[in-house]
């Protein structure tokens, strides 16, 4: 189905629904596809009503200037992007029952008929072992993707400098991705840098405070895109 418009509610809304779970349009960086959905637009969405959308406009704003060198085909409409017919969301009056919290579930319940002394002594037995299986289960760490801004004083910054002294910042839960300089404008440029936190072991105010001490270097960070994995 892809995208319609970005003009009427119904057109919001779907952007609004694609970019919740995303930082881009289509994959982890900025490409066309951003850009074609982004010239559709004469103002930014509406921030109380469209949040998702109105992050995604002004972070894509931020490229503008490089709009030209973004990887992806521009010659594609912006129809060509967005969800398709099984991605849209559901009708909240028409979803789906919730699901029972299996814990709430009798995964081996009898019925009202007497049960002999035996047959409790395997479902007791059924349901211990059930239990112990599922205590054993560790849930796999929350972890999100985060791009972030490192901001420098003016054009005479070693950029170089600066990101070697963010990727020298090594912690537990903490993986740093592709980057780039972006280009703010009177020849200054920022450093926007990937990375992966696990959510418990990383606090994102405490690694910006820790970049922002290398005071030679760093004016400022800002987080400019953040999604959970």
């Amino acid at each position: 189905m892809g995208f319609t418009d970005f003009v009427s509610d119904s057109g919001l809304t779907l952007l609004e629904h694609w970019i919740t779970t995303r930082s881009y349009v289509v994959g982890y960086t900025p490409s066309q596809a951003d850009v074609k959905c982004f010239q559709q637009f004469k103002t930014a969405p509406a921030v109380e009503k469209y949040p998702h959308a109105y992050r995604w406009y002004k972070h894509i704003a931020s490229f503008e200037p490089e709009f030209s060198s973004l990887p992806g085909d521009p010659s594609k409409a912006h129809t060509a992007y967005g969800p398709e017919s099984t991605e849209l969301p559901v009708n909240p009056a028409k979803a789906p029952a919730k699901e029972e919290d299996d814990d709430d579930v009798d995964l081996f319940g009898s019925d009202d008929e007497e049960e002999d002394a035996e047959a409790v002594r395997i479902r007791e037995e059924r349901l211990a072992e059930y239990k112990k299986k599922k205590e054993g289960k560790t849930k796999p760490a929350a972890k999100s993707l985060v791009t972030l801004d490192v901001k420098p004083w003016d054009d005479e910054t070693v950029m170089k400098e600066l990101e070697e002294n963010v990727r020298k910042i090594d912690k537990d839960g903490l993986v740093w991705g592709a980057s780039k300089f972006v280009a703010v404008g009177f020849g200054i440029k920022k450093l926007q840098i990937n990375l992966v936190v696990e959510d418990e072991k990383i606090s994102l105010d405490d690694l910006q405070a820790e970049i922002e001490e290398d005071e030679d270097h760093v004016q400022s960070t800002d987080i400019a895109a953040m999604q959970k994995l």
